[in-house]
């Protein structure tokens, strides 16, 4: 998973577009903590919406 916030916020939108139905799912087939990603993009000004699943 990339660290760098910009390249995370599009990487976890092309995963969340292509290949997952929600955050959450990402998050457990990835291993990822879901509140240190919401976080970290939240810092940057980015949230995630799920009606849409993506972060905006």
């Amino acid at each position: 998973m990339p660290q760098d916030p910009m390249i995370l916020f599009s990487w976890l939108n092309t995963k969340l577009r292509d290949e997952y139905p929600s955050l959450e799912e990402l998050c457990a087939a990835e291993g990822a903590d879901q509140d240190q990603i919401t976080a970290t993009l939240e810092a940057i000004g980015f949230s995630y919406d799920p009606q849409k699943n993506r972060f905006v």
